[in-house]
């Protein structure tokens, strides 16, 4: 059950993606390992970035959520700050995840969570406080991180 609703998802998906998105799968052809390419839109702080995020789909999927994380490296509240670089995402939680959630809606999540950062549910104390207390110094350092690792295309990892 889980290969068809991937191989469904990933066809709706790379034949009509969300704006800002790139869809492929890995070289391995896994359907379980997607690489997506993510250029948020203006006003994002993160544009005109590109960032490099890795899904993997567990063999239980749609049950057990999709473990996702960026391969690029970016400032957030909600991201820890190494490659690859976890992500708090409310909808991921095994707790909040549904199996009639699809990867469009992850998509759009992560797409708005570079929108409207999170610093209430943080993975990074230092980096939400910092969002919260001293907003134009933590646009400033995002804006940095993304001139240092999200101008070129993204490098994922071998599978």
């Amino acid at each position: 059950m889980a290969t068809k609703r991937i191989a469904k998802e990933y066809a709706d998906l790379s034949q009509s993606p969300p704006p800002a998105f790139t869809i492929a799968l890995a070289a391995s052809e896994s359907l379980h390992t997607w690489h997506i390419t993510l250029r948020p839109a203006e006003p994002s702080v993160y544009n005109p970035g590109q960032f490099g995020i890795l899904l993997t789909l567990p063999t239980d999927y749609p049950f057990k959520p999709p473990v996702v994380k960026f391969v690029t490296r970016i400032y957030h509240p909600n991201v820890t700050d190494e490659c690859p670089g976890s992500i708090c995402l409310s909808l991921l939680k095994s707790e909040n995840w549904k199996p009639s959630t699809k990867i469009i809606n992850v998509l759009e999540a992560l797409d708005n969570l570079l929108l409207e950062p999170q610093p209430d549910d943080p993975l990074d104390d230092r980096i939400a406080e910092q969002y919260k207390n001293d907003r134009p110094a933590w646009e400033k350092q995002a804006k940095a991180y993304v001139q240092k690792y999200a101008m070129q295309e993204p490098e994922f990892p071998s599978t």
